[in-house]
């Protein structure tokens, strides 16, 4: 079938955003976010959102639409995703979804379908107040009866999955296993050629990654955290998990040197970008393209270029 948007994708670091905006711009197309962090306004060193002039021209979606307090979930980006991806092929334009959360491009493309549930019932509260009060395993042994499927498959001591589970059940009277298994038998939404990047060798991507945390620190992350810190946002919620933020904002409240934090940052992006690697080299229909020790950013257009004339995308 004859794709019809684009997908670049890569570990941290990998040159994802430069590529996109020049391949969109130069094919009259709208890049569109696949970054969990990107979503968060406020957070724009941290998260190398892309500046204006790095945007060049291009329209850029799903971008600094949640604040920073908020629990946002790939189910909230696939409702918000789905509808700009739509109006940019209705426009007769190209959708170049770019990003390094594996997670939330396979959702995007196959338009998974969640489980619908109230949020505000105060079921999830009633659910919370049984967990504190009975302890998880009366929750999980709950979740055993109503949901096998699902028991078996999250981890015994994830609170926050079981209470999901049990939410679901409880709110519709079907089981979230059950939900799981009829959105997948929907066929995907959309049909991507698919681009990946990475370094050829490992150290030469671990050098950019460093070189890159070294940027945002003379950019002015630590203040950024300190900013988001004296704001109210809580270390532990979902936003400050973020790599760069976790470590800093614990290197600032423990009193000590943002410096070291700085240094953890480069080792918890590198495991990251191992994890990213991992993931998207699952997808056997990506298209890889590998950087020397310098890039060399005219080969990458012609490599992608060739590939979309190729595939008939344009």
């Amino acid at each position: 079938m004859k794709p019809d948007i684009l997908v670049i994708c890569g570990p941290t670091a990998s040159g994802k955003t430069d590529l996109a905006a020049e391949l969109a711009l130069r094919l009259g197309g709208e890049v569109v976010s696949a970054d969990s962090m990107q979503v968060y306004r406020r957070m724009d060193i941290g998260t190398a959102k892309p500046t204006e002039e790095e945007k060049r021209g291009v329209p850029h979606h799903m971008i600094d639409v949640a604040d920073p307090g908020e629990n946002y979930s790939v189910a909230r980006y696939v409702q918000q995703a789905v509808p700009i991806v739509d109006g940019i092929l209705a426009r007769g334009k190209l959708p170049v979804v770019a990003g390094g959360t594996g997670l939330y491009i396979d959702h995007l493309v196959a338009g998974r379908q969640f489980a619908p549930f109230t949020p505000d019932s105060g079921l999830r509260s009633e659910l919370q107040a049984q967990a504190k009060a009975e302890g998880l395993p009366a929750l999980r042994a709950q979740l055993e009866r109503v949901d096998p499927e699902a028991a078996a498959r999250i981890h015994p001591n994830d609170e926050k999955r079981t209470i999901r589970a049990l939410e679901v059940f409880l709110s519709t009277g079907k089981p979230l296993s059950r939900h799981d298994a009829d959105s997948r038998a929907l066929p995907p939404r959309y049909t991507p050629l698919t681009i990946a990047l990475n370094f050829a060798q490992r150290p030469d991507l671990w050098a950019r990654i460093d070189r890159r945390v070294d940027e945002m620190m003379a950019r002015g992350l630590e203040g950024e955290v300190r900013a988001l810190l004296a704001e109210g946002v809580p270390p532990d919620c979902t936003a400050m998990q973020a790599i760069g933020y976790k470590e800093l904002a614990a290197a600032i409240l423990g009193g000590r040197p943002a410096a070291e934090g700085a240094q953890e940052v480069k080792l918890r992006s590198r495991q990251y970008a191992k994890r990213q690697l991992t993931w998207f080299r699952r997808n056997r229909e990506a298209h890889w393209f590998e950087w020397e020790k310098i890039p060399d950013f005219s080969a990458a257009l012609s490599f992608s270029t060739e590939l979309i004339r190729d595939v008939g995308l344009q």
